[in-house]
């Protein structure tokens, strides 16, 4: 599922909740306006919510850590998007751009019948006079009715000015767009009705106010009820259900506590929010120094633009290829990327000046394995600020024994990596700092997290991970997350961000 439609998906989950609540709880209030009001701030509230993301920012306690004396981490980045057709998304557009079809068609049909009748103004509104004998509505700042209905029954045009004054059109095209984006929900169209039925019962109590003899107006809508709905956008004289407009303006007015009813909702809607948001992490201080030399994951692939091969287009050997876009990836001495940065540690020597004064940080080397199985291209794409570290990486990444190939329709083909090295200088053994503190990730279900280092997949234990090098810590734990990740974020996803050298 795209992003979008994830966010169609939960907007439409709050809407429902919403829209259930009205229904359910004060659909017969006489609090006409104020429901009005509520229902339209209350979906546009429901369009919001969704955009808040509740995640778990930590940053660690960097004092007392003592770190070992070289880390090796390499990654590999997270697989590409697969590229099947999005058939969801194609049969939500369809269904939305059959709701935009019909509104245009149903505005179309409205202005060419405000066309054809005589106008002329009416206290600040353009009235419509029709030799016809139709429906009378009102839409926008225009009020089409019949011109024997005009001469005969002037409580008509009453009630279609206090739907112009009240701007119920502006409503009714606010929940048009709502009715388009989430037109598979059955709510949105029921509340949709709804709050035109508001319209006529705040539309029906003005007129009262005004000083209209009510028994006579009720007499006038039975007379009135016979006809066709024509207009579905308009607002008419004769849209809402009869009896239950007549129930109305005999109903015993609401308390005014009863408004307090919905804050009743916001508990169920800070529940879903938070049911669609979980995140929880912990930072626990170690007794001991638990520190060693770090255990080494698997190399990252290159961001580089490569060219997929095709059945009708086999890969040249001048052809590079990111690591996700193969299946047959390439091997090391019979092993995986993790023998690789075995092999890298065991080859690698801290710079004796470097130690010696601290300096500590973490490059990043671009390599490539070649159709034979050769490293070439060794450069370094991120540097720790000291060339003697950097040129160290670089040496040992260059003098590597072949690899066996990746291969791609039976050909071997050139790929191309990113291999992150972090030094880190320990303290002297004559001269032992304290025991300090290790991270550790607890989760409900015990499994570990995905954890992003820098935008690469880390492969390793956190504890091995140096707290003072560590600029901030963020937990993920969402569709969105599990989407851009995969299968391996359903634990969870913990991006960590080194300090900047």
């Amino acid at each position: 599922m795209t992003p979008a439609l994830l966010y169609i998906a939960r907007a439409s989950l709050y809407l429902a909740l919403f829209y259930a609540f009205y229904l359910l709880v004060m659909r017969k209030t006489s609090l006409f306006r104020f429901n009005r009001v509520v229902l339209l701030a209350g979906t546009l509230v429901c369009h919001l919510l969704p955009l808040l993301r509740l995640r778990t920012v930590i940053v660690p306690d960097l004092s007392g850590i003592q770190v070992g004396d070289l880390q090796l981490v390499g990654t590999e980045a997270e697989q590409a998007a697969g590229g099947s057709f999005p058939w969801l998304l194609a049969l939500y557009l369809v269904g939305a751009a059959s709701v935009v079809a019909a509104s245009i068609i149903s505005i179309a049909r409205t202005q060419r019948i405000i066309r054809s009748g005589s106008q002329e103004p009416c206290e600040g509104c353009r009235l419509t006079l029709l030799d016809l004998d139709v429906p009378s509505f009102s839409w926008g700042r225009k009020v089409v009715m019949s011109r024997q209905d005009y001469e005969k029954y002037p409580a008509i045009l009453r009630h279609e000015l206090q739907h112009i004054h009240a701007h119920h059109s502006l409503d009714v095209l606010l929940m048009t767009l709502v009715n388009t984006i989430h037109w598979f929900n059955p709510l949105a169209w029921i509340a949709r009705a709804e709050l035109r039925l508001l319209h006529e019962y705040e539309a029906d109590e003005g007129l009262i106010r005004q000083g209209i003899d009510a028994t006579s107006y009720q007499l006038l809508l039975v007379r009135k009820a016979v006809g066709e709905q024509r207009f579905s956008l308009a607002n008419g004289f004769n849209h809402a259900k009869l009896k239950q407009r007549i129930a109305m303006m005999h109903k015993k007015p609401t308390s005014g506590w009863m408004r307090l009813a919905y804050v009743a909702l916001l508990p169920l809607l800070a529940g879903t929010m938070f049911l669609c948001n979980p995140a929880r992490a912990e930072i626990r201080p170690a007794t001991t120094e638990t520190l060693t030399v770090a255990e080494f994951p698997a190399i990252a692939e290159t961001p580089v633009v490569v060219e997929t091969p095709t059945a009708q287009n086999p890969p040249a050997g001048a052809k590079t290829f990111d690591f996700s876009s193969i299946e047959d990836k390439p091997t090391f001495q019979g092993g995986d990327a993790q023998a690789f940065a075995k092999w890298v540690s065991s080859q690698l020597v801290y710079p004796a000046e470097e130690k010696e004064a601290g300096h500590q940080g973490r490059v990043m080397v671009q390599f490539a394995i070649n159709t034979d199985g050769s490293v070439s291209d060794v450069k370094v794409m991120r540097s720790t600020g000291y060339e003697a570290l950097d040129n160290e990486a670089v040496r040992v990444i260059s003098s590597s024994p072949n690899w066996k190939p990746g291969m791609v329709n039976g050909q071997p083909v050139k790929v191309t990596f990113m291999f992150p090295v972090i030094y880190q200088v320990r303290g002297d053994k004559d001269d032992p700092k304290p025991a300090g503190q290790t991270i550790s990730i607890r989760t409900a279900s015990g499994a570990m997290p995905l954890i992003i280092l820098d935008g690469v997949k880390y492969i390793g234990e956190l504890s091995a991970i140096d707290p003072s090098t560590i600029e901030k810590m963020e937990v993920l734990k969402d569709e969105e997350t599990i989407k851009k990740y995969g299968d391996e974020a359903k634990n969870g996803v913990i991006l960590i961000t080194s300090k900047k050298q």
